[in-house]
């Protein structure tokens, strides 16, 4: 009878546990209906939930990706990098460590590419990096990027996403609102055309200055605009905020911005503006 047992023990394979562990970044759980989702199927979506339409932050390089014709983008400033002007303790860390996560310098991305075949001047911020907050290189990359627009006279789109000002760099961060306003003031003085592409989060000085300046003012859905944060102006008021205050549709339905447009059809819509002020 023992060895009887003994042979239907040995047909019972080992299990290794540790084979069993998920790798990380494998799935994602969508933070409005909270349903997980792979990784690499989210991916192929745009990074929009497929059952509520959330869409998910994305990187400088997946928005490039998935707007500039392929093979048409060239970068301009990728060279350019943030110092510490006033000393301030941890923040050489801080930008060392956004550095080695995101393979950025800084927190936008600037070039010239096509989208549906037009020639563009484009700047694609990117939240991973300290919230894409603005300091001296984010706001001279930008301005950068107005000014080349206009000698080229190309067109310029922006992707505005940002915490506000970088408060390390303090005084000299609040600055570069009024230097890329001064930038955009000549460029339209010029008679070029302004798209600005407002992503979650665009708040602060971001949304103080260049974001709200476009000729024509698109953002995608559930995108938070802002100044201050809703929960700041409840305790200066005192009073409890609508429904959606500060979301893209809220804005649209006030008269903030001309359209909010889905990721799947943002490069057309961007290409039909770009066509239409082509043809005038």
């Amino acid at each position: 009878m023992l060895d009887i047992f003994k042979r239907q023990r040995q047909r019972y394979a080992t299990v290794n546990p540790a084979s069993r562990e998920i790798p990380d970044g494998l799935w994602v759980k969508c933070p409005r209906c909270h349903e997980i989702r792979f990784t690499g199927e989210l991916g192929k979506q745009l990074k929009v939930c497929a059952r509520c339409g959330y869409h998910f932050r994305l990187t400088a390089g997946e928005r490039l990706k998935i707007t500039i014709d392929e093979g048409t983008f060239t970068e301009w400033d990728g060279d350019m990098m943030p110092v510490n002007p006033f000393g301030y303790t941890e923040y050489d860390e801080k930008l060392a460590r956004a550095r080695q996560e995101t393979g950025l310098n800084e927190a936008v991305v600037t070039g010239e590419g096509k989208i549906g075949g037009h020639r563009v001047a484009v700047a694609v911020m990117d939240a991973r990096f300290m919230m894409a907050s603005m300091g001296t290189v984010v706001g001279e990359k930008i301005t950068r990027a107005i000014e080349r627009a206009r000698e080229k006279q190309l067109p310029l789109v922006i992707f505005a996403a940002s915490g506000g000002a970088r408060m390390q760099e303090g005084v000299l961060s609040l600055m570069q609102m009024a230097k890329t306003c001064a930038a955009l003031s000549a460029f339209s003085e010029a008679g070029l055309l302004y798209i600005s592409v407002l992503t979650d989060p665009t708040t602060g000085g971001v949304s103080a200055s260049f974001a709200f300046l476009g000729d024509i003012i698109l953002a995608e859905p559930g995108a938070l605009i802002g100044f201050a944060g809703p929960r700041v102006i409840e305790q200066t008021i005192r009073q409890k905020l609508p429904e959606g205050f500060q979301r893209a549709e809220f804005l649209r339905q006030h008269g903030f911005l001309d359209a909010v447009v889905p990721r799947p059809q943002l490069k057309s819509t961007l290409a039909q503006i770009l066509d239409l002020h082509r043809s005038e």
